[in-house]
């Protein structure tokens, strides 16, 4: 593990660091720093104005310094002489409570007190765009079943492959590649890892893909539905969770599922605050029409719209394909990569806490049978719901920190607001004569 920056940088070669950070819609923000200057950053941090970012500062608070986590850095492959390091931010000497990447780190703080261990794995679902974003990049991408399409993915060989190349350099243990259900959209996988490690590669995943594809003179998109009548972006959570002596807390072989209690419990907290995680897992006024979408050209969504879990069936918002971990396929292509994993672990944990059952789990096709179950929750319909439903949710807004809580949904009400005050071409094209 690097503890020296500056040895770090003299061993590879590098030039300049990039001291990232990640705020509450997201965006990543980084300060490009000589390697001259980094044994200073590693001690007193990169200086910001938290304003001039998604967090809920004022220009009058104090400077928010970002203290690069050593652990994480990573040699651009693509640009050998830079590396990127992620930050956590503090101010005044005390962690911004409301930082996303701190937000995961007191979740994981509270399973290692449990002496639990959350691994995880995401699936980070893209579209491959012309520049503008206004349609996909090959228009010889037209199958009305794309997925898997084995000559739509070698079209796209120089950038899938030059990206996991890169994967594969990292030790990330990159394992498969492949085009996805809608025209235009891949999908690539590496190992699981624990929580925190899992968000950063997740996070610099983002970053890689979309860099590599302006390289290409592409755009690359994680938009949760970027183009109606395609399947939208998923942003797929494998979830599992290992004691102390690294034995897998969730599995027995002997119980339903091959899920212990612990599993089940951990589960029900899923279930329980599904609704109000929404906000998180999908939170931006796009991620409703992926979610609540109608059949798709390929005849699927592949995105939930209920509250329902199963074993190994991918109709359900949670499905259990085998022993010891369930995936979580809710979450879509915008969430952010730490809220993700903290509010996955902080509803999980609840759950354990709170002994919460998971309800019954169902085998049918929700896309032909769903009107079938009457008590399952629907998920919220649009952010505004989603919002509602975390600002109702005291639980919820507690374990994930009362300072995030407020921050975050305090943005995410303005953001709702400036969608609902723009005028669309819709409202004139259906209200212009009335």
């Amino acid at each position: 593990m690097t503890k020296d920056l500056s040895a770090f940088a003299r061993e590879r070669g590098i030039k300049y660091f990039m001291i990232s950070f990640t705020d509450l819609f997201g965006g990543q923000r980084a300060k490009l720093v000589p390697t001259q200057a980094i044994a200073d950053m590693q001690e007193d941090g990169a200086g910001f104005a938290g304003f001039a970012t998604w967090l809920d500062l004022s220009p009058a608070h104090p400077d928010m310094f970002a203290i690069p986590d050593p652990s994480s850095v990573i040699q651009l492959p693509w640009k050998p002489e830079v590396a990127w390091v992620a930050a956590d931010c503090i101010m005044e000497g005390t962690p911004v409570e409301q930082a996303p990447r701190n937000v995961l780190k007191a979740q994981i703080a509270k399973a290692a007190e449990l002496g639990l261990n959350v691994k995880t794995g995401v699936e980070a679902e893209f579209f491959l765009v012309t520049t503008d974003g206004s349609q996909i990049s090959d228009p010889a991408d037209t199958a009305e079943k794309p997925c898997y399409d084995q000559q739509a993915v070698m079209r796209r060989y120089d950038v899938i492959a030059e990206i996991c190349d890169y994967m594969l350099e990292l030790g990330w243990g990159a394992y498969q590649n492949d085009h996805e259900d809608a025209n235009g959209q891949f999908e690539m996988n590496w190992e699981f890892d624990d929580a925190l490690k899992t968000a950063d590669k997740h996070s610099f995943f983002k970053f890689m893909v979309k860099s590599i594809a302006e390289k290409h003179g592409l755009r690359a998109t994680f938009m949760p539905k970027p183009f109606p009548g395609l399947t939208g972006n998923g942003c797929h959570c494998h979830v599992s969770v290992w004691d102390n002596d690294g034995a897998n807390a969730f599995a027995d072989n002997d119980m339903p599922f091959g899920l212990s209690a612990k599993g089940k419990h951990f589960l029900g907290g899923i279930m329980k605050h599904a609704s109000a995680m929404a906000v998180i897992t999908n939170p931006t006024v796009n991620s409703y029409k992926r979610i609540n979408a109608p059949r798709t050209m390929s005849g699927a969504t592949w995105a939930p719209n209920t509250v329902t879990w199963t074993g190994n069936n991918r109709t359900h918002m949670v499905r259990v394909p085998g022993p010891g971990r369930f995936e979580l396929r809710l979450p879509d292509g915008a969430t952010n990569p730490y809220l993700l994993q903290a509010v996955i672990i902080a509803a999980g944990l609840d759950g354990m806490a709170t002994n919460a059952d998971p309800g019954p789990h169902y085998d049918i096709d929700m896309y032909k049978e769903g009107h079938s179950i009457k008590d399952a929750p629907r998920l919220p319909l649009n952010l505004l719901d989603a919002l509602r439903e975390m600002g109702s949710n005291e639980e919820l807004q507690l374990a994930m920190g009362k300072e995030f809580s407020s921050a975050y949904l305090k943005l995410k009400q303005t953001e709702w607001n400036s969608y609902v005050s723009h005028f669309s071409r819709w409202e004139r094209e259906n209200t212009l004569d009335i």
